[in-house]
């Protein structure tokens, strides 16, 4: 049977669920582990701890934002009743659209007594928000606290707590403390974010960030990383053989460039786990707290770690995509799985005028889950065949029933007869209407985003972009009607400069500039773009489609989409789509991207599957660092000033050597890995790389290894954001 592979969300989703039970694990109790895994492999969701009378216990939920970010990208409101989480502190209330969303109420918070319920804390552990505690604990504004700190608090932080407990005679109130090792953001199955903020990309490449800041960003990091290695083989002692991350196989192998941010983290990662392994009686990469007896497993059952700097790549951090996750964060501005935008009032009369409604796009979202990675129009075509199928649905219910519309149902107004089919269906159906609703607003919105910013224009421009000349580039900066966001224009031009082979002389880039300003772009970044230029070339990896791809000449493609595009908004906003959407959508589908990898994927190819990587690739990770933290010959050492962090390396201060990877090392192959960019990441490279991991498993066959890649970064930044950071970073140039 093969094995269900579990999500980051997954297991971060069962980690949650054990904490809000007051950490009393379903399947913890059982003496036979194989029994507490569903058949399908899949972990266990927990259920509530009863009371003596059946009931869930009820508890008051603390956070602080971390918290509040890490449980908001992943659970419900209702998840929350589930489990036995009052609304206390942690507020249900509607928005427009009638969607139930977490109020930023948290630690610093004012809160009144409630002696009779126990609380439960999921913070960071700072001193902040230790005192706050211990105020709460010395008010007694609750019965038992159940401490939950998202990483591992320090020990000096440890012994001052219990300083003050013991101080203020409370210690009778903590009923438990534990490090949870959660201080990361699911916002898709296996896409995390750091949630360390879009300026962690200056910090690190800043002159004027000091020492001390730097180091502060790599200890966290660092932190956020250790916990998602945590989290990947927390519960693989449950069932090693229906998890695909075995528990003693959970510590990865770690491979980085040589020089900058990426080295300062792995070294110290690699130091933090080896000292982890060491130190801990009970660590958290072993069966049970029993060590194993050996290395414990070969290298290839064991996942890889890639850590890269952002400057390995800038374009994904610009690029115009195609993908409908992409446009939902670039012209949707997408946060925390959380988008907010305007739609009518009323659909047949517009002049009632927008309201602002706020979606949340999450993993119980049937139509984000299936789409969230297709070309956005599949995307508009699959939402066609699911209307009609609702309708046909919808229909057959209201048949059986004999009403005139769904909306006339209810669960108690129909007749016994089909009583029982209306219980059965109607909830499930409202469910699907709102969703369907939900993403036709959005396709709306998106559009109109397309349409008027001519995204299809910059998306087909940026396919073939290295065939673009000086001189085709320089027209469309200066035609106004290609395109009328200056924002868009800056992020071609920077592509294309980072892209193209030609030497751009200085009167060249004189005249570029001017036309960007005449645009109204401001072209502040280009002074640190142009710095980077050098580095990004020689990291930068191109490749060619692996499928050829449909060809249509500039003018039809403009004309044909813009036309699609006016009739296709007309369509959605009038609510309905007719059964001629087939021939309205079908010009679209020459305009699919080609599947071709970008840099950060020939890397992770390179790494996980050097047989089948191309030369080039493969001369690029040639001399990645080495780190296996469960050997004893493959180590690390700590990295030197963060004065170094520009790459520049001495004989006595500068960034330990790590260890040369061995040939057979370097041609090791992996079936899962972890990559991280540091510094801000992307949607295109996480959708890149799910394709690739799809694509490659496919040719294996059915009994083939699968692939499976986990992405991350310090923080997933979209194009608008990233362009203010690096014209902040120009100006410093300047």
């Amino acid at each position: 049977m093969v094995a269900h592979q579990q999500t980051l969300r997954d297991r971060q989703v069962a980690s949650l669920g054990n904490i809000l039970n007051l950490n009393h694990s379903s399947h913890s109790s059982s003496t036979n582990h194989h029994d507490s895994v569903a058949t399908n492999g899949s972990i266990p969701r927990s259920t509530p701890v009863l009371n003596s009378d059946g009931d869930p216990t009820w508890k008051v939920l603390v956070f602080d934002d971390l918290g509040r970010d890490i449980i908001s990208s992943v659970l419900r409101v209702n998840d929350l009743r589930g489990l036995g989480v009052t609304i206390h502190l942690l507020v249900a209330f509607k928005v427009p659209g009638g969607q139930q969303v977490l109020r930023q109420t948290n630690i610093n918070a004012q809160r009144h007594p409630i002696p009779d319920v126990p609380v439960l804390y999921l913070l960071e552990p700072t001193t902040a928000n230790l005192s706050l505690i211990n105020a709460d604990l010395a008010r007694n504004l609750y019965s038992d606290a159940y401490i939950n700190f998202l990483s591992s608090i320090p020990r000096p932080l440890m012994e001052d707590f219990a300083a003050q407990i013991a101080e203020a005679g409370t210690a009778e109130s903590v009923a438990q403390m534990y490090d949870q090792y959660l201080n990361f953001i699911v916002g898709e199955p296996d896409l995390f974010s750091l949630g360390m903020g879009k300026d962690t990309y200056w910090a690190l490449n800043s002159a004027q960030a000091t020492d001390e800041e730097i180091d502060a960003l790599v200890d966290k990091t660092v932190s956020g990383l250790f916990s998602v290695v945590a989290t990947m083989g927390k519960f693989g002692h449950v069932n090693v053989e229906a998890l695909a991350y075995l528990a003693t196989g959970s510590i990865p192998i770690i491979r980085c460039p040589r020089g900058g941010p990426a080295e300062m983290i792995t070294a110290k990662l690699d130091r933090k786990l080896r000292d982890h392994i060491l130190n801990s009686k009970d660590n958290l990469f072993s069966s049970h707290g029993q060590r194993p007896s050996s290395a414990t497993g070969t290298p290839s059952s064991r996942p890889v770690l890639v850590v890269v700097d952002r400057n390995v790549d800038l374009i994904p951090m610009l690029s115009h995509s195609w993908t409908y996750q992409s446009l939902v964060h670039d012209v949707l501005k997408m946060h925390l799985n959380r988008i907010t935008m305007e739609t009518l009032v009323d659909t047949e009369n517009p002049s009632k005028g927008k309201i602002k409604r706020a979606y949340d796009l999450n993993s119980n979202d049937f139509f984000w889950t299936r789409n969230a990675e297709i070309p956005f129009p599949q995307v508009a075509e699959d939402i066609d065949r699911e209307l009609t199928k609702y309708k046909d649905d919808a229909s057959e219910v209201t048949r059986k029933t004999g009403v005139s519309s769904i909306e006339d149902l209810n669960e108690t107004g129909s007749s016994a007869t089909h009583l029982k089919a209306v219980i059965t269906l109607l909830p499930e159906l409202r469910e699907r209407k709102a969703i369907l609703d939900m993403h036709m607003n959005i396709a709306t919105a998106l559009l109109e985003g397309i349409k008027s910013r001519q995204l299809d224009n910059f998306f087909q421009i940026e396919e073939n972009i290295t065939k673009q000349t000086k001189a085709q580039m320089l027209e469309l900066l200066n035609d106004a009607e290609k395109g009328k966001e200056p924002l868009d224009k800056l992020r071609l031009f920077i592509i294309w400069f980072l892209s193209t082979e030609q030497e751009v002389s200085r009167g060249e880039m004189d005249r570029f500039e001017e036309a960007l300003t005449s645009s109204g772009a401001d072209i502040t970044a280009l002074a640190y773009v142009k710095r980077v230029r050098d580095e990004t070339r020689m990291t930068m990896m191109t490749s060619a489609p692996s499928q050829p791809t449909q060809t249509s000449t500039d003018s039809n493609l403009f004309r044909g989409f813009s036309s699609i595009s006016n009739r296709l908004t007309d369509r959605l906003g009038a609510g309905a789509l007719g059964t001629n959407f087939e021939n309205l959508i079908s010009g679209v589908k020459n305009f699919l991207p080609a599947n071709k990898d970008i840099t950060i994927t020939k890397i992770v190819e390179s790494l996980m599957d050097p047989a089948s990587a191309s030369s080039s690739a493969i001369a690029k990770t040639e001399d990645y660092l080495y780190f296996d933290p469960r050997s004893a010959n493959a180590r690390g050492t700590m990295p030197g000033a963060p004065s170094s962090r520009q790459g520049q390396q001495n004989a006595t201060g500068g960034f330990g050597p790590g260890t040369t990877a061995t040939f057979g090392q370097r041609r090791q192959g992996f079936s899962e890995a972890i990559v991280f960019t540091a510094g801000g990441g992307s949607m295109d490279e996480y959708g890149n790389l799910q394709d690739w991991a799809k694509r490659t498993s496919a040719v294996q066959g059915p009994g083939g290894p699968r692939r499976r890649i986990v992405y991350g970064s310090t923080e997933i930044v979209n194009a608008e954001d990233f362009v203010g950071v690096a014209a902040r970073l120009g100006r410093e140039s300047g």
